[in-house]
């Protein structure tokens, strides 16, 4: 008689989910993280480790280019955990990836209220202030909604835990936020090396010459969206987004990584996503004939 399958605890249902994410395999981790979080909520909230699955599960959104959803487990992320960074980080870049500037800016700004010293809450509000100044004009400050006070004992327990984070573990990964000069060379070589491939057709080579690249430089938005561009003529269109989705964080009025998503977003008939990406495209290059013929199509 065959031996009847143990079920998998929320803690190896999470672990699975960590690994899955490790590999790009977004998707599949946010079902893990899915799993482990409807175990955990059967068996007694407890509201850190619960806090921490939906942080994750939000990773994997945000990753996937699913910002609505990221926003959403974000916010009952720190509903559980008040004042969790990871979680204030990444639904601020997932914000600003829908373009909701102020709300993104209150994240960043409250993340700097926990901890001075986090990079990528700098650079995040560095960003909207620009965005927000674009958009609003000197007063973009009155139109602010309301950035909470941190009490004390919060800020407290960051600075007994602190060190730095990235732009890139805000969204979940480890890779090193500044590379080195010579990181930053050889990165600029794989990426000609990729580009040459582009232009013999060779999709496949290129995206791993552009993904190379990136392990030694992850925060060039351009080795992203040609990359993506490398997806699109690959069919690989989950893939595609999340590239431009990268680059739109590093840079928000990226024309390529707007445009080459909207394509991305058309092939998986998410029509509305794809709309919405070519508007914005036009607000930032009103005579972009590329984008006018594929939104009239």
């Amino acid at each position: 008689m065959p031996q009847k399958r143990r079920s998998q605890t929320w803690t190896e249902l999470k672990q699975s989910g960590n690994e899955c994410f490790k590999n790009g395999q977004y998707g599949e981790a946010a079902c893990l993280y899915t799993q482990a979080i409807q175990l955990l909520e059967k068996s007694g909230k407890n509201q850190e480790d619960l806090g921490v699955l939906y942080s994750n599960r939000a990773a994997s959104y945000l990753k996937d280019g699913n910002c609505a959803e990221c926003v959403k487990d974000c916010t009952t992320s720190l509903e559980l955990v008040p004042f969790s960074m990871k979680a204030l980080l990444r639904r601020a870049a997932a914000y600003e990836a829908l373009e909701r500037y102020r709300l993104a800016y209150v994240d960043y700004k409250t993340v700097l209220l926990i901890d001075c010293n986090v990079p990528a809450a700098h650079d995040g509000t560095n960003r909207m202030t620009k965005a927000l100044t674009d958009q609003d004009g000197p007063a973009w400050r009155e139109k602010l909604p309301p950035i909470p006070a941190v009490p004390l004992e919060v800020r407290e327990k960051a600075a007994q835990t602190a060190t730095p984070i990235s732009p890139a573990q805000q969204n979940g990964t480890s890779q090193r936020e500044r590379p080195g000069d010579g990181d930053i060379k050889q990165a600029l070589s794989l990426r000609e090396e990729g580009n040459k491939l582009v232009k013999n057709g060779e999709h496949k080579k290129a995206a791993e010459k552009y993904t190379q690249s990136l392990k030694l430089n992850p925060t060039e938005a351009s080795t992203y969206t040609n990359r993506a561009l490398c997806y699109l003529s690959l069919k690989l269109y989950k893939e595609a987004v999340q590239d431009c989705v990268e680059a739109l964080r590093l840079d928000s009025a990226n024309v390529k990584a707007l445009y080459r998503r909207a394509q991305a977003y058309k092939h998986l008939k998410d029509y509305k996503a794809c709309v919405e990406d070519l508007n914005t495209l036009l607000k930032v290059e009103p005579k972009n004939t590329a984008a006018r013929k594929l939104q009239a199509e």
